[in-house]
């Protein structure tokens, strides 16, 4: 099927659960779940990542 990590997993998770999943919304889920801070270089390359396997669909602000 796909090849993702845990991390992307868990962000597709999140998105689900979110009305209108954005950034920073998705960051703080992802750190009460992860009980640490997830850093923007980490988070973005693979949201990018999920939409470029059309797993997600990138917005405009």
């Amino acid at each position: 099927m796909y090849d993702l990590t845990g991390f992307q997993r868990d962000l597709l998770y999140v998105t689900a659960g979110l009305d209108e999943p954005h950034g920073l919304a998705i960051k703080d889920q992802l750190e009460d779940y992860y009980e640490t801070e997830i850093h923007h270089g980490r988070l973005y390359p693979n949201l990018d990542t999920l939409v470029e396997k059309g797993l997600l669909d990138k917005g405009e602000k």
